[in-house]
């Protein structure tokens, strides 16, 4: 991140730009995404497979620009309404019935949601709408008007919510449906591609830096091997490899013992950090069968 306070017609302002940070290995075309939603103040809307860092990337962004986060993270059953408040009636009811004083002021029975406290912050926010692709397919388009004017009206007490700073806001998405196209032109759109070994090998570094390099290299060329056996159902991600090299260094297995030469090996120690059901254990044991009876023929 850097920071750098210049000075435009005589007003003061802050060039803030994403660069990752110490914990969060960013590539150049991510850096550049991000840098680029923020010029253009539109939502960032983040795809690629899971364990790219996708939700991470907010909380890294806000830490890198020191700007405060809020976090929605979507289910099936939200409602694009509870991003913004929520009127609880029933609350509200129940104190009319006790004789609370309370209920003369409706005030008193908005709830304010993620979306409504980030256009309250004294300082530019980060919001992040983490999975929206989960929430019904109307969901993103019943935010376009708000998202776009950066204000909404809360009719029970007739006042207009303005945001104070326009949010850097960062969408996230896993694909498990398809998204509005007008919603979608009002992002800046960016797909995350799987690490590369090299880049791999720095998010490691990262998280285990005195890691032993031939112990990183043999580990790295299994997972990748693993990731490459066709009709996986689910490809191990960046954070299940970290929890497999926390293990090996744990079990203190030696790094030829990850050496895949010998075919009959297939399956790597300690896979069940890796292969998260059963369909591709079974996958792998096949393959070690297949292996066999052709070493023998």
């Amino acid at each position: 991140m850097s920071a750098v306070r210049t000075e435009t017609n005589g007003t003061e302002m802050t060039d803030t730009r994403f660069t990752g940070t110490s914990t969060y290995v960013a590539t150049d075309d991510l850096m550049l995404a991000v840098n680029a939603a923020v010029t253009l103040e539109r939502p960032i809307l983040v795809k690629g497979e899971p364990g790219t860092g996708k939700t991470q990337l907010a909380v890294e962004v806000a830490n890198a620009l020191g700007k405060p986060l809020f976090e929605w993270h979507i289910k099936s059953t939200t409602k694009a309404q509870q991003g913004l408040y929520e009127y609880d009636a029933v609350a509200r009811l129940r104190d009319s019935q006790l004789g609370d004083e309370r209920v003369h002021d409706i005030a008193n029975y908005i709830q304010k949601g993620k979306i409504w406290e980030a256009f309250a912050s004294d300082d530019q926010p980060v919001l992040l709408i983490d999975e929206i692709d989960k929430a019904d397919i109307e969901f993103p388009n019943d935010l376009l008007r708000e998202l776009d004017r950066m204000e909404f009206y809360v009719y029970e007490t007739q006042r207009l919510v303005a945001a104070k700073h326009r949010p850097i806001i960062v969408i996230t998405s896993n694909n498990e449906k398809e998204l509005p196209d007008a919603f979608l032109r009002r992002c800046f759109f960016h797909y995350i591609k799987f690490p590369d070994q090299d880049t791999m090998a720095r998010i490691v570094d990262v998280h285990y830096p005195d890691l032993k390099k031939n112990l990183l290299r043999e580990a790295l060329n299994a997972f990748y091997k693993v990731r490459e056996v066709p009709g996986l159902k689910k490809k191990p991600s960046t954070s299940e490899l970290l929890d497999w090299i926390k293990l090996l260094v744990a079990e203190d297995i030696p790094p030829e013992v990850l050496r895949s030469d010998d075919k009959r090996k297939a399956i790597p120690p300690l896979y069940g950090a890796l292969l998260k059901n059963e369909q591709d254990v079974h996958l792998f044991e096949r393959l070690v069968f297949l292996d066999r009876g052709a070493g023998h023929q």
